[in-house]
């Protein structure tokens, strides 16, 4: 889409304008602003902190080894009694009286408790998962969630070049207004000396001198206004380099009017982009959701040294390992109502998605009609400065002639100066009204400022 403008020397003026300037300073204080701010360094440990999460979730594919030991005194409790003396001792009794002999002693019968006594166990203990659906969404989700925070981070820098943006034309504007009102103070000094003169050689009445004395105040009130309007912006500007709130700025000479060549491009909006990446995420929780129905099936194995009174030898050594099998065959439908929720929460995200679309949308189209007025207004009061300049010379010619009064002088003046503001505002007004489309329809290239 493209604004059009009625007035063919309008459009000149915008092409050649756009042509002939290049913001070299604003351009280096917007990569100043997005390298010192602190809201990007934050975000910046947010997003490492998701690469960390999503190596996390990596990690849990790979065996985990673990040593393990444990050393066990007990006394008392449950026993399990063995009767080897009943069963053993009548052979015996037989065998010494065949003998002749007591070779084969009575035996007594044994009673040994389950609970290890001076026993130790030590031993490396290793699991893996071989089947698991759960660990394998859970990367995609990290992984998306970190792109997320990517985007969101974008969004910020997006939003960070608008306002750096603004509170240059603003503090631009402040600068020209100050310029503005020394002029008129100086003229307007001059007219006091002058009707002074012509007052004490009896020329003209004391009204004139009195005018003259209140327009020499009123022009100092407000220029003394417009310094600390520019000490504000300037503040404004700074703190969002993060610099000392007093650090000069370097102007862009020759600010002319913006180019109105923007097309619609909301589509490629960050914001539709999260909640695009959000969709995703959600999708990947269903899916995790559902695997709980799906079998996990894991591996471990155990090596190491077991025996009683801290022995080492070969009868020791043992090794463990299996397999492990785990299905979830009912959970009372919880798994089910949990599948629900999503869906649900997937059907209010496709309808953001929709109403952010239109939001974005409406957004360009205002923007770019608020640049359209912008650049209309500045049309017009381009014209009335240059008209009110042509008046003031004529009027000031009559009044040296003798022909006109004061008061027209006075009045000419005053048009000259405050055309002079309005075109001053309305030239600083088009820039952030197209510093205003250029964020609604996500056009800067951030790429070039990283």
């Amino acid at each position: 889409m493209y604004i059009k403008i009625k007035n063919l020397s309008l459009v000149l003026l915008l092409y050649l304008g756009f042509l002939g300037h290049a913001q070299n300073h604003l351009d280096r204080y917007i990569k100043i602003g997005l390298t010192n701010n602190e809201v990007i360094r934050q975000k910046s440990f947010d997003i490492n902190k998701s690469l960390f999460a999503l190596k996390e979730a990596q990690s849990l594919f790979y065996p985990n080894v673990a040593l393990v030991g444990n050393y066990t005194i007990a006394d008392g409790g449950r026993t399990i009694d063995i009767p080897i003396g009943d069963m053993l001792n009548p052979v015996y009794s037989t065998l010494n009286q065949i003998t002749n002999s007591s070779t084969f002693p009575q035996l007594q019968n044994q009673s040994v408790l389950i609970n290890p006594n001076n026993f130790y166990d030590v031993k490396l203990h290793t699991t893996m998962p071989l089947l698991n659906y759960e660990i394998i969404y859970n990367k995609r989700i990290k992984t998306q969630q970190t792109n997320l925070q990517k985007i969101e981070l974008e969004v910020y820098k997006r939003e960070l070049v608008k306002d750096i943006k603004i509170a240059y034309y603003k503090y631009l504007q402040s600068v020209e207004g100050i310029r503005i009102y020394e002029n008129a103070l100086s003229i307007v000094k001059e007219n006091q000396r002058v009707n002074r003169s012509l007052f004490k050689n009896e020329k003209i009445n004391r009204t004139a001198v009195l005018r003259s004395d209140n327009e020499v105040k009123r022009i100092e009130a407000n220029l003394e206004v417009a310094k600390n309007t520019s000490k504000n912006a300037r503040s404004y500007f700074n703190f969002l380099l993060n610099r000392k709130l007093d650090s000069e700025i370097e102007i862009d000479e020759n600010m002319e009017l913006p180019t109105e060549l923007i097309e619609e491009n909301t589509s490629n909006r960050e914001e539709l982009k999260q909640l695009n990446q959000i969709k995703d995420i959600n999708e990947n929780v269903f899916e995790m959701t559902r695997s709980n129905w799906f079998p996990k099936l894991s591996g471990f194995a155990d090596l190491g040294f077991q025996d009683f009174d801290f022995k080492v030898d070969k009868s020791s050594r043992y090794y463990f390992a299996g397999l492990s099998l785990e299905w979830n065959i009912f959970s009372g439908n919880k798994n089910k109502y949990k599948l629900k929720q999503v869906d649900e929460d997937q059907k209010k995200i496709s309808s953001q998605i929709d109403n952010v679309k239109q939001q974005l949308l409406l957004q360009y189209e205002v923007s770019q009609n608020n640049l359209r007025s912008a650049l209309e207004q500045y049309d017009s009061e381009d014209k009335q400065k240059e008209t009110a300049k042509k008046y003031n010379e004529d009027v000031n010619r009559l009044y040296k002639e003798g022909l006109a009064i004061y008061i027209e002088l006075l009045d000419a003046q005053n048009q000259v100066v405050n055309t002079q503001l309005n075109t001053n505002i309305a030239l600083y007004n088009s820039w952030i009204a197209y510093a205003e489309l250029e964020r609604a329809n996500a056009s800067f290239n951030l790429n070039q400022e990283n």
